[in-house]
């Protein structure tokens, strides 16, 4: 029994052969698939100049997905914080929150959110990347200006992105919630884990240690359907594994053709394991036993397949074998 909140994170995958529009179209229609099946929350990432993900600003998608929905918890998963200016965050959340009260979530992370120097250059007004001590003092001043400066009402829930320790020990020196990326960085989850829980400090924001696990999850009627969808994330992740970083998300009758090397198979199937990839009893077992190893309170499923009707189908499917427990009131 999968008993515990499911979540969604969008990824917003641009297949070859279609445009970056057509995907944003589809952003509002998966917004009030999710919210209709149950999810507790739904988050945008941050990406740029990236053939297969569309550079969509996560406060423009969660302004459009909240103009659309009625329930569902909306928000960044995560706004990147050493792009953009602290107090233009605060803002930009602190409003949404105003106009969608207890709706807003603002997860914050560290990383550039493209594989280009140029474009994290240009992100950054041409600075380098930032430090640890420049991330955390972005992060800090972000809490602050939400408290001082926005006065507008109901304020949005602060979330960290963590995938290593180091970011596990800024959420607990500041008290709050964890999103850990177990879909990036799985061999990284337990130590993360670890150092959350020892070191958490109860804040304004967060009384106790609470835990939300991101997992990559494509789920279909059969196994075999299953790895058909997700083979294009594959294929994108054998490229990044080269230091092919400008891979091209391909269509999934492409992605059947494309040769993987051995070592390439090898990783793979190491990072599948850890995952949730298959019919619906592979995928809810699977989900079940992360949560039960991690202790999470709250799964995050991101799905990088492109067709939106598999999208949907893979939540759905999981919500209708697992049990879990459905958002039916805001929460």
């Amino acid at each position: 029994m999968l008993d515990i909140p499911l979540s969604a994170l969008e990824v917003a995958m641009v297949q070859t052969g279609t445009r970056a529009v057509e995907t944003l179209r589809d952003t509002a229609a998966f917004a009030q698939g999710v919210e209709r099946l149950g999810y507790r929350r739904l988050w945008y990432a941050e990406h740029h100049h990236s053939p297969a993900i569309g550079a969509f600003p996560p406060v423009v998608l969660t302004a459009h997905a909240a103009a659309s929905t009625s329930r569902i918890r909306l928000g960044s998963g995560g706004v990147l914080a050493p792009n953009h200016a602290p107090i233009t965050v605060a803002e930009q959340y602190g409003t949404l929150a105003a106009l969608h009260p207890d709706r807003i979530d603002l997860g914050i992370g560290r990383g550039p959110g493209t594989f280009d120097e140029a474009t994290a250059r240009a992100l950054r007004r041409g600075a380098g990347q930032a430090t640890d001590a420049e991330y955390q003092e972005d992060v800090a001043a972000i809490l602050s200006f939400l408290v001082d400066e926005v006065a507008l009402g109901p304020l949005p829930e602060p979330w960290l992105l963590a995938s290593s320790p180091q970011g596990a020990a800024l959420a607990a020196a500041l008290g709050l919630p964890v999103a850990i990326a177990h879909h990036i960085r799985p061999d990284n989850t337990q130590a993360v884990l670890d150092c959350y829980r020892a070191k958490f400090t109860p804040s304004r924001w967060c009384e106790q240690p609470r835990v939300l696990l991101c997992v990559e999850t494509v789920c279909a009627e059969t196994d075999e359907e299953a790895a058909w969808r997700a083979r294009p994330m594959e294929v994108v992740k054998a490229g990044l594994l080269k230091g092919l970083s400008q891979m091209p998300f391909p269509t999934p009758a492409q992605a059947a053709t494309h040769p993987f090397t051995a070592e390439e198979r090898q990783a793979l199937a190491g990072f599948r394991a850890q995952q949730a990839v298959g019919a619906p009893a592979t995928v809810v077992d699977r989900l079940a036993r992360l949560a039960a190893d991690t202790g999470a309170d709250e799964l995050m499923l991101t799905t990088p397949v492109h067709d939106l009707r598999d999208r949907l189908g893979s939540y759905e499917l999981i919500r209708k074998h697992s049990g879990a427990a459905a958002a039916t009131t805001v929460s």
